[in-house]
C-alpha cells in the first residue's frame, strides 16, 4: 500500500530503512531549486507491486567533470525555429545519451546509498547502546583497567553509575551480573572492618577525656563487603594470585565510579570447596555409599 503524509524533509536513508528489502526502487532525479534541501521527491506505485522512490539527489554521473562523461551540447548554435527538425533530433540524441549514462552509473549510485544506510545503522546502534556516554564517562580508564576481564563486563554500566552510586541494591545486582560472566557468585556481608591511615586520627568530640584524644592510625568502620566464592586450599596457585591482582584492580575501579564518597568497598575471598561433580555412572554408588555411612 502506498504510504501517505510522508514528511518532505525526511532523510532517504531513514525512509528506505522502513521498507522491506526489495520492495522499493530508487531513481535519482537530481537537485534543483525546488528540492535544494530535501531528499524525498515522491513515491510512485509500479506494476510489479514495488514502489519507485524519487530522490532529490544528483547521480554520480552529474558530479563528474564536464565533457568527461557529459555529452557536448550539439544544438548550441541551432535555432529552435529555423532548424527545428535538426534541433529536435540533436536534443533527443543528447537526452538518450544522458539516460544511458544514468543507467550506467545507477549501480554505483545504489552502492553509495547502501553504504550510507550501513553507516547510519551503525551510528544508531552505537548511540542506542550508550557507547557515546560510555566513551565520555570512561575517558580516564587506563589501558590496564581496559584489559581487566571484570572491568570489561562493568563498563556497559557506566551510563547508570549515578543511579548505582549510593544504592546497595543496584550495586549488588551489577556486581552479581559482572562476576556471573566469569562463573563467580557473591554474597553480601555487613560488618565492620579495621582500616589503617597514613596519618593518625584524633577524637574531635566535645568534653572528651584527654586520654582518648589520640586514636592512632587504626580505626574501625562499616564497609560494603562482598564474599566471593572462588577457591579452596588445594587450588591456591599462581592463577589464584593473578586473580587477586585482577580483583583488586576491579575493586578500585568500582570504588571510583560506583561507590559514594563516604562508602568503602571490600572483597573477601571465601575458602569454600568446589561443588562435587558426579558422573551418571558413579551417582548411584555415591548415594548408596552416603546412605550406608
Amino acid at each position: 500500500m502506498l504510504p501517505k503524509n510522508i514528511p518532505e524533509d525526511i532523510n532517504i536513508e531513514l525512509l528506505l530503512s522502513l521498507f522491506p528489502e526489495g520492495s522499493c526502487k530508487v531513481s535519482f532525479t537530481g537537485t534543483h531549486k525546488r528540492n535544494a534541501y530535501n531528499d524525498f521527491m515522491g513515491l510512485e506505485e509500479l506494476s510489479d507491486d514495488t514502489l519507485l522512490l524519487n530522490v532529490g539527489r544528483s547521480s554520480l554521473y552529474n558530479s563528474l567533470p564536464e565533457l568527461l562523461f557529459h555529452p557536448i551540447d550539439r544544438f548550441e548554435n541551432l535555432s529552435p525555429t529555423h532548424d527545428k527538425e535538426k534541433f529536435d533530433s540533436e536534443y533527443e540524441a543528447q537526452e538518450r545519451e544522458k539516460e544511458q549514462a544514468h543507467k550506467f552509473f545507477a549501480p554505483f549510485d545504489l552502492m553509495l546509498l547502501r553504504l550510507r544506510m550501513t553507516v547510519r545503522e551503525r551510528l544508531e546502534t552505537y548511540a542506542e547502546t550508550d557507547k557515546i556516554m560510555i566513551d565520555i564517562l570512561g575517558d580516564k580508564i587506563t589501558d590496564v583497567q581496559k584489559q581487566n576481564r571484570f572491568i570489561k563486563n562493568a563498563i556497559p554500566f557506566l551510563p547508570f553509575c549515578k543511579s548505582i552510586r549510593g544504592n546497595k541494591t543496584y550495586l549488588t545486582i551489577m556486581l552479581r551480573k559482572v562476576l556471573m560472566e566469569e562463573g563467580l557468585t557473591i554474597s553480601v556481608c555487613h560488618q565492620k572492618h579495621s582500616f589503617t591511615d597514613a596519618l593518625p586520627r584524633y577524637n574531635t568530640q566535645l568534653c572528651s577525656d584527654s586520654n582518648s584524644l589520640y586514636l592512632g592510625n587504626t580505626y574501625y568502620d562499616q564497609a560494603i563487603t562482598y564474599i566471593i566464592h572462588y577457591w579452596s586450599e588445594a587450588s591456591c596457585n599462581e592463577d589464584f594470585l593473578q586473580f587477586l591482582d585482577e580483583l583488586e584492580t576491579f575493586r578500585k575501579f568500582i570504588q571510583d565510579y560506583y561507590i559514594a564518597v563516604d562508602g568503602i568497598l571490600r572483597f573477601d575471598i571465601s575458602r569454600d570447596e568446589e561443588p562435587l561433580r558426579l558422573s551418571d555412572e558413579t551417582a548411584y554408588n555415591y548415594m548408596n555409599y552416603n546412605m550406608n555411612i
